[in-house]
């Protein structure tokens, strides 16, 4: 290879390694941060909170109510939810005990989604129990008498008060207080509902108990050795004075002498100077419901004004404070009540009647 050749190859290799010297270099990929979180998968939807009570959907399924009546306005108050929001409902009544009964029947297979009865310990047991679910966001819970709200689990919407009711063509002036119906003048004549079936009269039984911790049981043995009659719920013990077989019956569920006063029957109620216990009747929802949206909307339902009215218009006191009893029976605060224990009164229910019954047998 001659000089010159060799000089242009040299020249030619210089300007390839200048060239490439100068070229910009290619851009590093781009990485992101490190996080402590994987991102997600570009295929997941992003999660979102719970839509508003308002704007969520029941099942479609019918609402399975098991209540303790009473009957007409049990039907009122389904047939009310079912207007306002279309959620069918199907129930069974009964007592509070043959509620009670049904629920522990089925306890291995629960199918009801909620339940009301007419003992608040009853429900406390419930409570107890683990099986009521919570319901914090209850529409109106907060103008319920504080009192009638357990946690929200037990939502007293309603109660009644337990009094002396008396046949006023037989009795011309009532006992003024509840020992008196142990005396002479009421040998025979008086009656009182069976704690065995129903739970207002046992919860009568334990408030008094437990107002009275020390000498309680005495008013019972007096009144048995005078002749009280115990036998059946509320409504027949009310029915025996009503026809007048009997002249009195003790701890009575109040509404229903109210109603049969309203329809002219003969009768008088009063409250024993003494004391009585005002019962609360807890609404409540099972923790086992498959239809909780809609046991909810039943619970708001219960606590609206038209339910409480409802309520109000069948003599029995309306749950929520600001809402009026009817104009022909005393409120809520007007009537003297035992200074009770919940607590103990639901610990010791199944022991109380037993002891009530060993002493009436």
């Amino acid at each position: 290879m001659t000089t010159t050749k060799r000089l242009l190859l040299c020249l030619t290799l210089c300007m390839v390694l200048f060239l490439g010297a100068c070229a910009p270099a290619a851009p590093a990929p781009v990485t992101e941060p490190a996080t402590d979180t994987p991102a997600p998968e570009a295929s997941a939807e992003a999660p979102s909170d719970p839509a508003p009570l308002a704007v969520r959907e029941p099942t479609g399924e019918p609402l399975v109510v098991y209540s303790a009546g009473p009957g007409g306005l049990a039907e009122s108050l389904a047939n009310g939810l079912t207007a306002a929001t279309g959620i069918e409902v199907e129930m069974f009544q009964g007592t509070t005990g043959a509620v009670m009964g049904r629920l522990e029947a089925e306890m291995a297979n629960p199918l009801a989604d909620v339940v009301v009865l007419a003992s608040w310990p009853s429900g406390m047991d419930l409570k107890e129990r683990g099986l009521l679910h919570q319901y914090n966001d209850a529409v109106n819970a907060d103008l319920l008498f504080p009192e009638l709200n357990d946690e929200y689990f037990l939502f007293g919407y309603s109660a009644s008060a337990l009094g002396v009711t008396y046949n006023t063509l037989l009795v011309d002036v009532p006992g003024e207080d509840w020992d008196d119906y142990a005396e002479a003048l009421f040998d025979g004549v008086v009656s009182m509902p069976d704690p065995s079936e129903s739970g207002s009269a046992l919860d009568f039984i334990a408030g008094y108990i437990s107002h009275h911790p020390d000498n309680g049981w005495d008013l019972f043995e007096a009144l048995k050795n005078n002749g009280i009659q115990v036998a059946g719920a509320n409504r027949p013990a009310l029915d025996a004075v009503v026809s007048g077989s009997k002249s009195v019956v003790l701890a009575g569920v109040d509404y229903m002498a109210y109603g049969d006063i309203a329809k002219g029957e003969p009768l008088g109620i009063h409250y024993p100077a003494g004391g009585t216990v005002i019962n609360p009747r807890p609404a409540m929802i099972m923790a086992s419901s498959n239809n909780l949206i809609a046991a909810e909307m039943f619970i708001d339902y219960l606590l609206s004004d038209e339910a409480q009215q409802m309520v109000a218009d069948v003599y029995i006191l309306p749950g929520r404070s600001d809402v009026p009893a009817h104009p022909d029976r005393p409120g809520y605060a007007e009537i003297p009540q035992f200074d009770i224990d919940w607590n103990w009164m639901a610990e010791n229910q199944q022991a109380i009647n037993e002891q009530f019954q060993s002493i009436m047998r």
